[in-house]
């Protein structure tokens, strides 16, 4: 009983951090918010039945304890010379500093070291949070203001990087978090267009891993050698499937929607390099999603030891995963007008 009131405090102060960033009118305000954020999902990420888990939020705190430095840093020198905590920054290598700052804080490449790592460490659950709702903040500070060439080659450089870590992945919580870094890259390139480009992107991603992971959580599924269990059913593994592939924007499913927005605003502003590097980089992420989805659907009768631990999947997960499928419909409507 402790236990889960304990959760629902820090849970209520994880969401209270948020409206702190949001409502913050100097970066004092922001990094107060930042700061609060980080101590209330600590407590969450322990777990006394995973020893892993205490190394991970070991991790979580050093790593953003630094980049929370770094930004301490440029706003008490920004401070020094503006004496105000302005949300403008009249040097560009101090905010560089910030932005970098906030890149560690979000996982952002290159400063995404920690980012796999941690999330391999974890339990379905927490993994959801710090992939969705942990990125909140940063993203909010980011967007008060930025270097935009810096942030078009971060963007670039964490597509690359999530398209490229996840090829030599076996385990489905580095592919989920090397996943998560590519779309990070795009929700970057969000933010240079504009908020509602960005909250729109950010909503239908979270959607997709949400659903995604409450899917992997309910069938205990943790590396990619389990899909070829003969306990999951095939209309289960389709149902996986269709996510993973709407997650790595394939058409005509819900996750190419905002790609597709996206690609077209930035081909409104001349970045015509930009998108096709972007859609190029999205393909090879495809690739190893398609390879998952046809290695576990061809192999449907390899023995595994797991297989005893067969279960019927609720009609809730199947509802939620379908709901990757809904833009079907809409692209087809919108290619016979």
């Amino acid at each position: 009983m402790f236990n889960s009131m304990s959760k629902l405090l820090f849970i209520f102060l994880l969401i209270l951090s948020t409206f702190i960033c949001i409502s913050a009118n100097s970066w004092l305000g922001a990094w107060i918010g930042l700061e609060m954020n980080l101590l209330s999902f600590i407590p969450l990420m322990n777990d006394n039945k995973n020893s892993l888990s205490n190394e991970a939020s070991l991790k979580y705190f050093l790593t953003q304890a630094l980049g929370s430095i770094f930004l301490l840093f440029s706003i008490c020198i920004n401070f020094i010379n503006l004496n105000y905590f302005s949300m403008i920054f009249f040097n560009n290598i101090y905010l560089l500093m910030i932005n970098s700052s906030l890149l560690l804080k979000i996982g952002a490449a290159p400063f995404h070291f920690w980012f796999p790592s941690i999330l391999n460490s974890m339990n379905w659950m927490n993994s959801m949070l710090l992939m969705t709702w942990q990125k909140i903040n940063p993203f909010i500070c980011l967007s008060y203001c930025f270097n935009m060439k810096f942030i078009v080659m971060i963007s670039l450089l964490s597509i690359m990087v999530g398209s490229l870590g996840g090829l030599n992945s076996t385990s489905m919580r580095k592919i989920m978090a090397f996943s998560s870094i590519s779309h990070i890259g795009w929700m970057l390139m969000g933010i240079l267009i504009s908020d509602s480009i960005f909250l729109f992107y950010f909503l239908f991603y979270s959607f997709i891993s949400i659903s995604l992971i409450i899917s992997f959580n309910y069938l205990k599924l943790f590396y990619m050698n389990q899909l070829l269990s003969n306990s999951l059913l095939s209309k289960t593994k389709f149902s996986i499937f269709i996510t993973l592939l709407s997650m790595g924007g394939l058409p005509p499913f819900l996750g190419f929607l905002p790609k597709w927005v996206m690609i077209e605003s930035l081909i409104k502003m001349n970045l015509l390099i930009v998108s096709l590097i972007m859609v190029m980089m999205t393909m090879i992420t495809l690739y190893f999603y398609l390879r998952l989805a046809f290695s576990s659907m061809m192999f449907n009768n390899f023995p595994m030891y797991w297989k005893y631990l067969d279960k019927k999947t609720p009609i809730k997960i199947f509802i939620l995963n379908y709901f990757s499928m809904m833009f079907f419909p809409i692209f087809i409507a919108l290619f016979m007008i």
